[in-house]
């Protein structure tokens, strides 16, 4: 909902209270009139008024500036047939026009919907019409006037405040949601093409001969991909190096594709629950032992398989920097708020700063597949680890509450 349709509706309600009020005034006052028939001809139009634009001023769209014009008319003129219809003696001692503070509500209409601009013109005629009403500048008619005049212009000031900060929201959640599925589409590239055009750059370099330059043009393209995916279309050296193969590019453009097209856990349906241990069982091994409590962990189907695909990210990354000789324990712990499940190893450990040096290199394991996800599902992960002492990695996921997706 805009956050100027609550005004809208407020000008409705003030417009009917304030013609009742009109009213009210006038029927105290008849016998004071000097033409009181004429006045309440005036009356009866400036109901008639009310009661058929009510919906002119439900919304923005509806309130035209031709209608503004026309409501603005209308109240000018009851102002300046106040002297026709009233007597001198209680114009001079401030009685209210024919309109009254009804008045008020068409100035308010271009506030709104113009801004303080509008405002300020409107009131200026508003303040013209009564200061000939009057007949000259009065003392009280001109304190009014002005707490009319900077009211407007103040509310109109808010409403283009409210506009411009309600377009700055939508693009910051613009801009939000294209991250998030930016994020999402780089944690599927590094899960899957990244890995294996890893795989095949080693394993081309050891083979050698035409394998070894498959793994070369692998290499490359895996230094391109990174590039894309953390910060955007490859310039500069990146581009050269993966334009260097005419063949090679088009190769990338198919890896995207496939990620992009990759099925995801929000296919999921909602209220789907998933047993965690279930899939994390599945990395149990000779080198990986895997703990966890004697029954089912139930988790959303969607923060099921974000949480057991940031596991395999972690166990990804103990084969790459701690080698295939190196033991892994996975231990769940199934708490009333909270899941936990943390990974550790007996590797070498992680250098201080190694893993914000890997982000800024592009290389993502840690600040997607693994920080990404769990951020995304309201988690945290964190890293404990010294050099020679390996590695232990605590991924934690909310049991309660929204994913924040």
């Amino acid at each position: 909902m805009s956050v100027e349709q609550p005004l809208w509706r407020a000008l409705t309600a003030y417009r009917v209270l304030t013609l009742l009020y009109a009213l009210t005034l006038y029927a105290y006052a008849y016998d004071n009139y000097d033409h009181p028939l004429g006045a309440g001809a005036y009356m009866a139009v400036l109901t008639l008024w009310t009661a058929l634009t009510v919906r002119m001023v439900s919304s923005a769209e509806r309130c035209t500036l031709r209608f503004l014009a026309g409501d603005l008319t209308v109240a000018v003129v009851g102002i300046l047939l106040t002297p026709l219809v009233d007597t001198h003696d209680r114009i001079a001692e401030g009685t209210p026009t024919l309109p009254s503070i009804w008045t008020a509500g068409a100035v308010l209409g271009f506030a709104i919907k113009g801004g303080w601009r509008w405002a300020a013109w409107a009131s200026t005629v508003v303040c013209a019409a009564n200061i000939i009403e009057r007949g000259g500048f009065a003392q009280d008619a001109v304190h009014m006037l002005m707490l009319v005049w900077v009211a407007s212009v103040a509310i109109g000031y808010v409403v283009e405040v409210a506009r411009a900060s309600e377009r700055t929201l939508a693009r910051a959640l613009r801009i939000e949601a294209a991250t998030r599925e930016r994020e999402r589409l780089a944690r599927d590239i590094h899960d899957s093409v990244l890995q294996v055009l890893a795989m095949v750059q080693r394993r081309g370099a050891a083979i050698g001969g035409e394998a070894a330059e498959l793994g070369q043009m692998a290499g490359e393209q895996e230094i391109a991909l990174r590039t894309l995916i953390s910060t955007g279309p490859a310039t500069g050296p990146v581009a050269a190096t993966a334009g260097a193969a005419e063949s090679v590019e088009p190769a990338g453009a198919v890896l995207l594709k496939v990620a992009a097209d990759a099925p995801t856990a929000e296919g999921a349906a909602e209220g789907e629950q998933s047993d965690l241990l279930a899939l994390l069982a599945r990395h149990a091994g000779s080198r990986v032992t895997f703990s966890g409590p004697g029954t089912a962990v139930p988790l959303p189907a969607e923060a099921a398989a974000e949480l057991a695909a940031a596991v395999g990210a972690a166990l990804d990354n103990v084969r790459v920097h701690a080698g295939e000789d190196a033991h892994t324990w996975i231990l769940v712990e199934d708490e009333p708020d909270v899941v936990t499940v943390t990974v550790r190893d007996d590797g070498p450990g992680i250098p201080e700063g190694r893993l914000a040096d890997a982000e800024r290199e592009g290389r993502l394991g840690v600040a997607l597949s693994i920080r990404g996800r769990l951020r995304d599902l309201g988690g945290s992960a964190e890293w404990i680890s010294a050099p020679g002492q390996g590695t232990e990695v605590e991924l934690s996921v909310p049991r309660q509450g929204e994913t924040g997706r």
